[in-house]
């Protein structure tokens, strides 16, 4: 578990992988059917996909005994068994899973991204920042910047992800907002935009964080 704080009744299986590497074969020879869109995509693509699916079909066998490797929905987003919330993501060499029952997770999301450079954070900031968080971050000493930009950035598609399956509603990075957050891989976010009656403007969540060799792991999880 390479996050702060364990969320019981989850599996979280991740791994790593090289695109350069992937044979004509390895679909077959992993029981993965690609979808058609998958097959026509470039190797880096696939590989992916491919990683990906293996981290959450294994995931799934370990939580509820399930043989299934989730399908891409018309959204785009995984099709997971009616009785499972889940999310799937990577980066650049590493993929990542995580599934939990509904019963007792309602949502969850997670990403990785690599962490920005500063010169990329702060050119990027304007577009991934609201204006109240580009005021806080005007704030903290410009060595920060780089990891508040891409928490920014990785925290608010973990909330998608969790809150998405839910809401059966887009929104964007513009709709919710970093409160608050600490070294220590605490992260508080708030909606800025009504989603459904339960999920309106003001309301807070908390997920986490980590970084480990230049790559940032953030989750949004969200109870039953």
């Amino acid at each position: 578990w390479p996050l702060p704080a364990p969320l019981p009744g989850t599996v979280f299986l991740s791994t790593r992988f090289d695109p350069v590497l992937l044979a004509a074969d390895d679909f077959q020879r992993c029981a993965v059917p690609p979808p058609a869109s998958i097959q026509r995509s470039v190797a880096k693509r696939q590989a992916e996909f491919l990683a990906g699916r293996l981290c959450a079909r294994t995931a799934l066998q370990q939580l509820d005994q399930l043989d299934c490797i989730p399908a891409i929905g018309e959204d785009r987003a995984p099709v997971w068994p009616g009785h499972i919330s889940g999310s799937i993501t990577h980066s650049t060499g590493h993929a990542a899973a995580i599934v939990g029952r509904k019963a007792q997770w309602r949502g969850l999301g997670i990403d990785l991204e690599n962490v920005l450079s500063l010169e990329r954070a702060e050119r990027l900031a304007g577009e991934i920042l609201t204006p109240d968080e580009l005021q806080r971050m005007a704030l903290i000493p410009r060595e920060q910047i780089a990891l508040l930009v891409t928490l920014t950035f990785s925290v608010k598609e973990s909330l998608f992800k969790a809150l998405y399956p839910i809401v059966h509603k887009r929104f964007y990075f513009e709709h919710a907002e970093v409160v608050e957050w600490s070294a220590s891989g605490a992260v508080r976010l708030r909606l800025l935009t009504d989603l459904c009656s339960e999920w309106n403007h003001g309301t807070e969540l908390a997920g986490q964080f980590a970084v480990d060799d230049g790559q940032l792991l953030s989750l949004v999880a969200i109870g039953a």
